[in-house]
């Protein structure tokens, strides 16, 4: 009876390490946009313990040299799964991962590229170094274990707006900002892939926690611009499904255009935050998955400042 026991008891613990194992799987596909050109597509959810933070997009490029890398995920096991997902597709190996912005989902997965050069526009690579450990924490107690053994690790390279050569690929970069303080855009130009970053959400409503907001609006003209060149196929956003046109631009410009004129208008009318938030969303506004939670996230971020800037224009 004792041995049935222990064997039951071993059993079980055996089962329960696969059932946790299986929980920590992401279930990475690398889906195809354009030849060579491969998207990982996130959920449109918030961060939680049962998506273990995957609810970003990434993707990769595959040339004759090596493979490049866009965005490497919110952690370690991310990384991790994302580069056996990638051998799956090419033998060849990464030899350039690229941090679009320094959102914790985007670059927390650099840790799983140690041996790769890692690259960022500069602006961005002093927020990851300043801001990486207490983005770790906090994506740690929103997404638990998914997380452990996820350490920071920065770019060590500068990007620069214009063409970058690497891996046989011709890209462009285009350096703006708005959604934070520098957002990569990556154009391939081969393949007509335009990965936009955080710049633009698509049928998910958009975070701003440090967003600028006419800065971000002026940063979609150009990029509405530039899909309008010849050659422009497909929009990989940051968020949400990859698109044939600008419809995700136009989007994420109707949400900040809404965005801005609604909390000057609560500012100036004499509404504090609490009143700000319960106001009701407009349809067009609150269809988009997460916009009650991210509209409460805005006003947090953003009101402050410009209820001070209309008080201070009252005499």
């Amino acid at each position: 009876m004792s041995r049935l026991l222990l064997a039951g008891w071993f059993g079980l613990c055996a089962l329960f390490g696969t059932v946790q194992a299986q929980d920590f799987d992401y279930g990475l596909v690398p889906q195809p946009v354009a030849p060579g050109v491969y998207v990982l597509i996130g959920k449109t959810e918030d961060f939680d313990t049962r998506n273990g933070g995957n609810i970003v997009n990434t993707g990769f490029i595959v040339d004759r040299e090596g493979v490049i890398v866009i965005d490497s995920g919110p952690s370690r096991r991310y990384g991790e799964q994302l580069r056996a997902a990638m051998r799956r597709i090419t033998p060849l190996p990464p030899v350039l991962v690229i941090n679009t912005h320094h959102h914790p989902d985007h670059f927390l997965g650099n840790q799983a590229f140690a041996d790769v050069p890692i690259a960022a526009l500069p602006v961005t690579r002093q927020g990851i170094a300043a801001e990486g450990n207490a983005f770790a924490d906090n994506l740690y107690r929103l997404s638990g274990d998914w997380l452990k053994g996820t350490e920071l690790r920065a770019p060590d390279r500068d990007l620069a707006a214009g063409r970058l050569d690497v891996a046989g690929r011709r890209l462009e970069l285009v350096a703006l900002d708005g959604h934070t303080g520098a957002d990569l855009v990556v154009v391939d130009r081969e393949s007509g892939v335009v990965f936009a970053g955080d710049l633009v959400f698509h049928e998910r409503a958009p975070t701003t926690p440090h967003a600028d907001i006419a800065h971000w609006l002026a940063a979609l003209n150009r990029l509405e611009a530039l899909t309008r060149e010849a050659g422009f196929r497909f929009l990989v956003p940051g968020h949400g499904p990859v698109s044939r046109d600008a419809t995700p631009i136009a989007q994420t410009r109707a949400w900040l255009q809404w965005l801005a004129r609604r909390l000057e208008d609560d500012a100036r009318a004499g509404l504090d935050m609490s009143e700000v938030m319960r106001q009701p969303l407009p349809p067009a506004q609150a269809r988009l998955p997460l916009a009650q939670r991210e509209f409460e996230r805005a006003v947090e971020h953003l009101f402050p400042a410009i209820e001070a800037r209309v008080l201070a224009e009252k005499p």
